[in-house]
């Protein structure tokens, strides 16, 4: 079988990393090997994302990019997949006439056998049609670990809870869950192949196995825990309305699982919360932060804010501001809300205008900063044990790097924090840390990271916690 090269454009959230390896592992039995160069691809997907306007003008923008090189290379297949495909459909066959084949979020596992029959055909095809089924991959098919010893793995597609803003329940489907022993079985391979971390995905993990009566979401951990050779588990996203006490247990209870949760707030306001038909109040939400922090006091919170929603007060803002200043949240991901197609919210009056909405956010924006540097600054001087992903991108940046010279990695604590250290007794392209915990001593506090050195790395390999590290 001749070797062909595929290019893959991953936009947007985790789950379309996770869908787009899988589109690789679907693809490899017809020859396709990955491309880092668009120049030398035989098929092109671009996987899209609908959650902000910014991410879909990005993927059309990028489609615009590839006329010239399909007008060179007129036997390129050009494919656009994810949320703007199952949002638009034929739509995009129309309006982009260099795409070949448009598929929507259910359609991966019939992406092959559309690509043997645009080879052969040279048609066009749509397919976005929705089924109720989960899917999964064959496990024959072996992952690549080419990029890291970290890896994504959804357990749940779609969503029930229909927040007025959204579009994921509109393009992912209701929500589905994977059976308990598929998730295990998957992870088990990827730990095989040289995976140390996993993070668990789905729209709202917290109601997994729910509806289909399979076991909960802190039971699936539980499996998941005992995993061997897995040093940490995280995920993301849980629903702040489904937090339970069994997964607020959890936080004390499992080793391996990391000491972070990304708890999406949306609005301090009440009737912002009302509006985003979000099913709880800025009070229940304190509730249940303030519960996770008695079990777990060093647990890192981050959150999603949107900002401008319609209907939007002032006061309406302030109860954001003063809800971040009560948390202390350790990061936000902030938006500017966007109207976006199908979503309820689209049609609401009393739009925020864009000069207000603007400056609410970069307000928002800097009361965060104040409060992420406060945390990151706090750590300095103390000893964090850091899982070693790489080499950092920071290698001999000026300032940042004085005073640290050897090689610089790049890592994270239990908590999500970016931690990029020092070690002069390794060289570049020595990866003996890769994979390995170890303690590093944190000397300087950034915006979005820490810098640091390691304590010790004379000795062996010894256990904590069940994890393999480097210890002092």
């Amino acid at each position: 079988m001749n070797t062909k090269y595929l290019y893959i454009n991953t936009i947007g959230c985790q789950m379309n990393v996770y869908d787009s390896e899988q589109m690789v592992r679907r693809l490899k039995p017809l020859g396709y090997e990955i491309s880092p160069s668009m120049e030398a691809a035989d098929l092109i997907i671009v996987n899209t994302c609908a959650i902000r306007e910014k991410a879909e003008q990005k993927a059309f923008s990028f489609l615009g990019r590839l006329t010239a090189l399909k007008r060179k290379k007129p036997e390129l297949i050009i494919c656009v997949g994810g949320c703007v495909a199952q949002q638009e459909g034929r739509m995009i066959l129309e309006r982009v006439h260099n795409v070949d084949l448009v598929f929507g979020t259910h359609a991966l596992n019939r992406l092959p056998e559309h690509i043997r029959k645009i080879s052969l055909k040279r048609c066009r095809i749509s397919d976005v049609e929705m089924t109720k089924e989960i899917i999964e991959f064959p496990s024959e098919i072996k992952p690549g670990i080419e990029d890291g010893i970290t890896r994504f793995v959804t357990i749940m597609r779609g969503c029930d809870n229909y927040c007025t803003y959204c579009v994921v329940p509109h393009v992912r489907g209701p929500e589905i869950s994977r059976r308990p022993e598929n998730v295990v079985n998957e992870i088990r391979e990827l730990v095989e192949a040289g995976v140390k971390e996993v993070t668990l995905l789905g729209q709202n993990v917290n109601s997994y196995g729910i509806k289909e009566g399979l076991c909960s979401f802190p039971e699936l951990l539980k499996f998941v825990n005992e995993i061997e050779g897995l040093l940490r588990i995280r995920f993301t996203t849980s629903h702040p309305k489904d937090l339970s006490e069994g997964l607020i247990s959890a936080f004390a209870g499992l080793e391996k699982l990391c000491s972070h949760i990304h708890l999406p707030v949306q609005s301090g306001s009440n009737s912002v919360l009302k509006r985003m038909n979000r099913k709880y109040t800025r009070e229940l939400y304190i509730d249940k932060i303030e519960r996770l922090r008695k079990i777990s006091p060093d647990l890192a919170i981050t959150s999603d804010i949107i900002v401008g929603f319609p209907g939007e007060t002032d006061e309406d803002f302030k109860a954001t501001l003063d809800l971040v200043k009560e948390v202390e949240f350790d990061g936000l991901f902030t938006f500017g809300y966007s109207d976006r197609k199908n979503a309820p919210a689209a049609k609401f009056s009393d739009k925020v205008p864009d000069d207000k909405k603007n400056k609410r956010l970069q307000e928002l924006l800097e009361l965060q900063e104040y409060y992420t540097v406060k945390k990151n600054r706090a750590l300095i001087g103390s000893t964090a044990l850091i899982l070693v992903e790489g080499f950092s991108k920071k290698q001999g940046d000026g300032d940042v790097q004085e005073g640290f010279t050897g090689v610089h990695w790049t890592g994270r604590t239990a908590t999500n924090k970016i931690v990029n250290f020092v070690d002069e007794n390794f060289l570049s392209g020595d990866t003996a840390l890769i994979g390995k915990i170890i303690n590093v001593k944190i000397e300087k506090a950034f915006s979005h990271s820490l810098l640091g050195k390691p304590v010790d790395l004379k000795g062996l390999p010894v256990g904590i916690t069940g994890e393999e590290s480097y210890a002092a």
